[in-house]
C-alpha cells in the first residue's frame, strides 16, 4: 500500500445538503423549512435561553455580590517555585515568563509567600505579600518593586 492508495472509510464522506435547488433535488420549494410559522421565516428561531415563555432559569436565580470593573488583576507566582530556580542574576518578569511561571504574560505579577526559599536571590515583580518579602530577605535575597500597574 502507498500513500496515493489512501482513501477515506466507505460512507465516511457525506455529501452536502444543497437546500432549495429545485424540485428536483427534493430539497426545492420551502427548502425543508415546512409551511409558514417562526422556524420557515429569514433569520426565524428562539433565541438562546428563551423557555417558551415560562421564566427563564437566569432570571430565576438569586443575584448576589459585586464584581469591582476596576479590579487589578495579578499573575501569581509562589515562592516556592524558586526553590528550584537555576538561573544566576535578577528574576525579572520575562525571565518567570520565559520559564513557564507566568502563563498570561500581559498580567502584572505578584509574589505570594507559600512554601520556603533557601537561596539568596534578587526578584522583580510588581507586587509582593508581606510573608514573601520576609521570606526572601531572610534567605538574603532582595525585593524590587516594579512599577507599571
Amino acid at each position: 500500500m502507498n500513500l496515493h492508495d489512501l482513501t477515506p472509510a466507505r460512507g465516511a464522506k457525506r455529501r452536502r445538503k444543497r437546500i432549495g435547488r429545485g424540485p428536483g433535488s427534493g430539497h426545492g420549494k420551502t427548502a425543508t423549512k415546512g409551511h409558514k410559522g417562526l422556524l420557515a421565516r429569514s433569520g426565524g428561531g428562539k433565541r438562546p435561553g428563551f423557555e417558551g415563555g415560562q421564566m427563564p432559569l437566569i432570571r430565576r436565580l438569586p443575584k448576589y455580590g459585586f464584581a469591582n470593573p476596576f479590579r487589578t488583576e495579578y499573575a501569581i507566582v509562589n515562592v516556592k517555585s524558586f526553590e528550584q530556580w537555576t538561573g544566576a542574576g535578577t528574576i525579572t518578569p520575562q525571565a518567570l515568563v520565559d520559564a513557564g511561571l507566568v502563563k498570561r504574560k500581559h498580567l502584572p505579577i505578584k509574589i505570594l509567600g507559600t512554601g520556603e526559599l533557601h537561596k539568596p536571590l534578587v526578584i522583580q515583580a510588581h507586587k509582593f505579600s508581606k510573608s514573601a518579602e520576609a521570606k526572601i530577605q531572610a534567605a538574603g535575597g532582595r525585593v524590587e518593586v516594579i512599577g507599571g500597574v
